[in-house]
């Protein structure tokens, strides 16, 4: 075989084996009686299927790792839609949220597994989603609402979802700081028509928000200007994540509502 040819398969293989990849598992379903198949958010190549083989023997290494909302390193390879995983390690550095922190960290993985396409790499919006996750981890409560809010902006933005906050979306005019705007799903940023609604911000509110989104921090910016709107802007992000996730109410949503109820 040409010495050439040799060199592109060698290379050929390496490019299939990933390792020592940041990772958080999104979700996890039974595969056989021994395996799973896990739905993983990398770092540096998006969200990943991958085939954990024996998993769920009490003898395996990835029985105890495996976990949503933990920081991990993965090594995968292959080259099919699904591919395998060979290594996973604990990153350390956070627990397992719990109550409220854990139903919003399954919440973030449902908008994930929903909006991203596979393979489709995002490096700023894994750093913001860890972020998110350390919040949700900490004992500040408080906190958890505006992480969440921060963590849908920064979101939509990534995917190309969220319009200019610092511009009317149709007409391209500037924002009047004492006037009313609402986030809509077909016409993004528009003047309101109720000035007393509480689904809608003023200019100057969205102007704040763009200048955090804007932010060399940005989710940190976000999160502490999300602070001061969380009422009026949890609605119109609730609808326009609604309208792009093609469902009237998220799963993780509807679980919250029944587990209130109770």
């Amino acid at each position: 075989m040409p010495l050439g040819a040799v060199r592109r398969g060698l290379e050929t293989a390496v490019a299939k084996r990933i390792s020592d990849e940041p990772a958080f598992v999104l979700h996890r379903y039974d595969w056989s009686e021994s395996s799973l198949i896990l739905e993983v958010f990398t770092r540096h190549h998006g969200r990943v299927a991958l085939v954990a083989k024996g998993a769920k023997r009490p003898s395996s290494n990835f029985r105890p790792v495996l976990l949503p909302l933990q920081p991990l390193h993965v090594a995968f390879g292959g080259d099919t839609e699904i591919r395998t995983l060979k290594g996973a390690e604990w990153g350390g550095g956070q627990v397992m949220p719990t109550g409220d922190a854990l139903l919003s960290g399954y919440y973030l993985n449902e908008l994930l597994l929903r909006l991203l396409a596979r393979d489709d790499p995002h490096p700023q919006l894994f750093d913001t989603y860890a972020a998110a996750v350390s919040v949700l981890a900490s004992e500040h409560g408080e906190a958890l609402e505006p992480a969440l809010r921060a963590f849908e902006l920064l979101l939509l933005r990534e995917i190309g979802l969220l319009p200019s906050l610092d511009m009317q979306t149709l007409s391209l005019g500037p924002l009047e700081p004492d006037a009313r705007y609402s986030l809509l799903p077909e016409a993004g940023l528009v003047a309101s028509r109720d000035e007393g609604a509480r689904t809608s911000l003023s200019g100057a509110q969205w102007l704040a928000l763009q200048r955090a989104l804007d932010d060399s921090a940005p989710f940190n910016a976000t999160l502490q200007q999300a602070a001061h709107t969380m009422a009026e802007l949890k609605p119109q992000l609730r609808t326009l994540l609604h309208y792009h996730c093609g469902v009237s109410t998220l799963r993780t949503r509807q679980l919250m509502i029944d587990l209130q109820a109770l």
